[in-house]
């Protein structure tokens, strides 16, 4: 499994752009293949704050997703509504057997 946060620090005049582009990406991308989870949410300390959290089942899907030109349009929407540069990380997982 594939783990990706990021993280982006919105302009507070653009915030209500920022929040809108995001749950249309997020909800898009839920549909697309190998998507587990695919989340947007707001720092409580800090609203102008946006965190994504996403699971993907490989790097197969998440490499088809970056490629999918509305994830493009996204990044590009949502950096124009960001005060710094957007930061995302990567993580390879597999979940603990109980």
């Amino acid at each position: 499994m594939i783990i990706v946060t990021g993280r982006v620090s919105v302009r507070p005049d653009r915030l209500d752009d920022a929040l809108q582009v995001s749950l249309e990406h997020v909800r898009r991308s839920r549909a697309e293949p190998g998507c587990i989870v695919h989340s947007v949410h707001r720092d409580v300390e800090d609203p102008n704050v946006l965190v994504f959290f996403e699971q993907w089942e490989d790097q197969d899907a998440l490499s088809a997703h970056f490629a999918v030109p509305e994830s493009l349009a996204f990044v590009t929407a949502l950096s124009e509504c960001a005060a710094k540069r957007p930061v995302m990380d990567l993580y390879e997982a597999s979940p603990l057997e109980s």
